[in-house]
């Protein structure tokens, strides 16, 4: 599966709930809590009366790598929590996650570099492990 400059992705065997399950487990093991889910498909229906494919937006945070991150930057609250997404297409079952070094790049502060490095260590791993 080709993987875009600014995220991660894999297809997974199995089905959409199962795969939703194993992402939360598998970033809790890298340290990561989800904060937020955003069901994109319940959404669309509700607000727009529109049918779309499973997708579910997860907000996960790593609380040591964003107390170092905001200490290094302030705003770099914009970028949080980190977006980890488990999505249906054409078939298969996709879990995908943002590339932090990508996003925090455009900041300009080489302080952050280290933990954006960790940060998407981490989700990788997590999304390897799915």
């Amino acid at each position: 599966m080709k993987n875009m400059e600014y995220g991660y992705k894999r297809s997974v065997s199995f089905p959409f709930a199962d795969a939703v399950l194993k992402t939360k487990a598998e970033l809790s093991k890298e340290g990561f809590g989800v904060l937020t889910e955003i069901d994109v498909k319940a959404a669309f229906k509700e607000k727009l009366g529109v049918e779309h494919d499973e997708y579910l937006i997860l907000g996960a945070c790593n609380p040591k790598l964003a107390q170092r991150a905001l200490q290094a930057e302030k705003g770099i609250g914009l970028f949080l929590p980190c977006n980890v997404i488990v999505y249906r297409e054409e078939g298969e079952t996709v879990v995908a996650t943002i590339l932090p070094a990508a996003a925090m790049s455009v900041i300009g502060n080489p302080a952050l570099d280290e933990v954006a490095r960790e940060a998407e260590e981490k989700l990788k791993r997590a999304v390897d492990a799915v």
